[in-house]
């Protein structure tokens, strides 16, 4: 019951994420915005959606949680809250840059530059552990650190131009 309940919470959360980003990357772009790493996108989806069906078929329906790593997962779908509450509009799934907008550094940005990549690295091992799928675990979340590794670099250039901006106007 448990296993089904988080699974259910899981696809409905990423539903109503995909419905909020695309509306913030319509509104954003629709402002002149830019999007970039394009060409990696589908494969963030692809692996986020298969890591899911993964959990789906190869786990157990029975199998009771592991409640230390299950408080972990809701405590990183909290934090995930917050980085979606201080990025607002901003928010989206995407990497699209607003050149005139200032770069957030609040909520939890005053303390990690890529919170919601922190996020993500760290739910795809914690809640496969929570259900005892270690090999999904690693598998899976080896496959996120790699593309997140492509993102993060791309997300960085994309950003280059505003830190660099912010500097000189400091």
């Amino acid at each position: 019951m448990a296993f089904t309940l988080v699974l259910g919470y899981l696809v409905a959360a990423r539903l109503i994420e995909l419905v909020l980003a695309n509306a913030n990357s319509r509104r954003l772009l629709a402002a002149g915005a830019v999007e970039h790493g394009r060409n990696h996108y589908p494969l963030i989806v692809a692996l986020h959606a298969l890591w899911i069906a993964a959990l789906w078929i190869f786990v157990p329906h029975d199998t009771a949680p592991e409640p230390i790593l299950l408080g972990a997962f809701v405590l990183l779908q909290l934090a995930r809250v917050w980085i979606i509450a201080t990025l607002g509009r901003y928010w989206t799934t995407r990497i699209i840059s607003l050149p005139e907008a200032p770069l957030v550094r609040r909520g939890p940005y005053r303390f990690v530059r890529h919170p919601n990549y922190l996020v993500v690295a760290l739910e795809i091992p914690v809640l496969s552990g929570a259900f005892h799928a270690w090999g999904l675990a690693l598998a899976f979340g080896l496959a996120n650190l790699a593309i997140l590794y492509w993102r993060i670099r791309t997300e960085n250039r994309a950003l280059a131009p505003r830190r660099s901006l912010e500097t000189r106007q400091a």
